[in-house]
């Protein structure tokens, strides 16, 4: 694998952010992005991520370039003390400060660990609270409330849906595929259009929903839209159906109402904030396994009534006479991961 070329310097001082994660993982540390921009105007922000996370992570309005970081196997493509300030926002194990201490920066912004000062790390902790409560130790001012994303430049491919994200990156979120399609059923009978977004691994799922729920091809547009596309789907939606992954953190982005169904992942940890949002789980029954191949009891408590009761309590938009039918499936281009 050839290595990476490093990005080359404008001039400005730089500060790098380590979170190379997924876009669940992004989105939670908006808050923490927004108070670094706010704390260094002048430097250049460089957030180490997979690349496909680009086209969101410009909607955070925070961060001047995206440094294509597979995850913690690969070393940060930047020479040893080009960097000024390391900020650790992907975890406080050995693994990922020593991707960071390679780098020589000036100044170090992480947990409390051989060579670093900072707070303690916590454990149950929400992930919006740890980043900004790890700002505010080094005396940068967050508001861990302070997540919203800007609507991307991109229309909706069905704005006003009822959006049902079905996939998720694990067996042990799989909230089973007949309950989605009762959901599904019952919002397109009371004259919702429906739209099924997911990754291009995800659309086989999504397609068979679709089909259990009476409803044709063109509602099924997971594995068709960029991720911008995906964000704008979201944003414009009249509410937002998933288990706890990307497209429950976006629909809180943008205030979207939305019913998250929570199975391994402790509410306490990745719920959503205040707002038009419920979250459906029973944490009694939670085995926490996020690697199972099969769904985590917590998640399989939650029944399609369930859902449609949640939806019915939350300020979701009636469905006008010319929003009724299918949805419209967008020109296929390569799918992003969600």
């Amino acid at each position: 694998m050839a290595e990476p070329q490093e990005l080359e310097r404008d001039g400005r001082p730089e500060l790098l952010v380590l979170r190379a994660l997924k876009l669940g993982d992004l989105l939670v540390a908006v808050p923490a992005l927004r108070a670094l921009r706010a704390a260094y105007p002048e430097h250049r922000i460089l957030y180490a991520a997979q690349a496909w996370l680009r086209p969101v992570l410009e909607l955070t309005g925070s961060v001047d370039n995206l440094l294509p970081t597979h995850g913690l196997d690969v070393p940060v493509a930047l020479a040893p003390g080009r960097v000024e300030i390391a900020v650790n926002l992907h975890g406080n194990g050995p693994e990922s400060r020593g991707r960071l201490e390679v780098l020589q920066p000036a100044v170090r912004i992480g947990h409390q660990a051989p060579g670093w000062n900072g707070p303690e790390w916590l454990e149950g902790v929400h992930e919006r609270e740890r980043w900004a409560r790890l700002l505010q130790w080094h005396g940068i001012d967050a508001d861990p409330l302070d997540y919203r994303l800007n609507k991307p430049e991109v229309p909706s491919p069905c704005p006003g849906a009822a959006v049902l994200h079905v996939g998720a990156a694990y067996g042990s979120r799989l909230w089973p595929a007949e309950r989605f399609a009762a959901v599904a059923r019952e919002l397109a009978s009371q004259g919702h259009r429906i739209l099924f977004t997911g990754s291009a691994a995800e659309r086989p799922r999504a397609q068979a929903v679709a089909d259990l729920a009476g409803l044709g091809p063109e509602s099924v547009v997971a594995g068709t839209l960029s991720l911008a596309e995906f964000a704008a789907s979201i944003a414009e939606a009249a509410v937002v159906i998933s288990v706890d992954t990307g497209a429950a953190h976006l629909a809180s982005a943008y205030a979207r109402p939305s019913v998250v169904i929570f199975g391994p992942a402790p509410v306490g940890v990745w719920g959503p904030p205040p707002g038009p949002h419920t979250v459906l789980t029973d944490e009694s029954l939670r085995l926490g396994d996020t690697f199972a191949a099969d769904p985590d009891p917590a998640l399989l408590a939650v029944s399609a009534e369930d859902v449609l009761a949640a939806v019915a309590q939350l300020p979701v938009a009636t469905p006008s006479a010319s929003a009724a039918g299918p949805a419209l499936a967008a020109p296929p281009v390569p799918g992003a991961e969600a």
